[in-house]
């Protein structure tokens, strides 16, 4: 059984049926779970991580987080890159920060990736992740989120 997670408290209702998948032994790969959404929300002013997370607690906790990383100059060479809200260099440093502070929980498994590598090379990378983190994970109970 794997788990895998990664978006904020729009997961919260959504919690039951999360585990049911994972008891019947179902993967999950899931986008940008609780961690997105309390790094950039961490980022703006008066918001502390602390009180971020509190939504997301309970949650099912993922056996794997992978974190593909891509400086700012690189990813500003990408299309479209500075048309979204958030999209510029001062907010994604901070966002950063952020991220850096929860990876700072051991409870966790992080997994950063280079994100400028070849999107071959990507795939293998975290595939090799996947694999890995499925064996080990198969008799695991299923942890909660920041409890």
């Amino acid at each position: 059984m794997l788990r895998f997670f990664s978006n904020s408290g729009i997961f919260l209702p959504f919690r039951p049926l999360i585990k049911e998948k994972l008891n019947q032994g179902i993967t999950l790969v899931v986008d940008r779970y609780a961690f997105s959404g309390v790094a950039f929300t961490g980022a703006k002013e008066n918001f502390s991580l602390e009180w971020c997370k509190q939504p997301d607690v309970g949650l099912p906790k993922p056996d794997l987080i992978l974190f593909l990383q891509l400086s700012p100059s690189e990813a500003a060479k990408r299309g479209d890159f500075g048309n979204e809200r958030y999209e510029y260099s001062s907010f994604q440093e901070k966002v950063l920060q952020r991220f850096y502070h929860l990876m700072e929980d051991k409870t966790l498994n992080w997994k950063v990736i280079d994100a400028s590598k070849s999107i071959e090379d990507l795939h293998n990378e975290i595939k090799s992740f996947a694999e890995e983190v499925m064996r080990e994970a198969q008799y695991k109970p299923i942890g909660e989120l920041w409890n």
